[in-house]
């Protein structure tokens, strides 16, 4: 049994910033990729940011330059840096890993999800 629990999300300006964050437990023997999504109001969930095991990360057209992404392995962690945010990045926020456990047995495993609202 392994699990995301994230945290960090609330209520901010435009203009302002957040930080997420996600911690994994459980029966853990390498995290590989992690990645955060969103989905906003009468969207469908999208690509925020992706963290390859090999230490590269992308981000979608809308956040690059604004939000980071970042992990640390030696705490099973992964977080979220907002900058600049605007009313269109509202949305809830899921953190998303390829976790594969002590037994080898490789899950996708997603977080209870961050609502983050941007105010105008």
């Amino acid at each position: 049994q392994v699990q995301l629990v994230e945290s960090g999300g609330g209520l901010v300006q435009a203009g302002g910033s957040l930080r997420l964050s996600c911690v994994a437990s459980g029966s853990i023997f390498r995290i590989n990729n992690m990645g955060w999504y969103r989905q906003g109001p009468g969207n469908q969930r999208e690509l925020v940011a992706l963290m390859t095991s090999g230490g590269s990360t992308n981000y979608a057209d809308s956040v690059k330059g604004r939000f980071t992404a970042s992990r640390d392995n030696a705490k099973n962690t992964a977080y979220l840096q907002m900058n600049g945010l605007k009313p269109e990045d509202t949305a809830v926020y899921y953190c998303h890993a390829e976790i594969t456990q002590r037994s080898m047995r490789t899950l996708e495993v997603w977080g209870q999800g961050s609502l983050v609202t941007v105010s105008s």
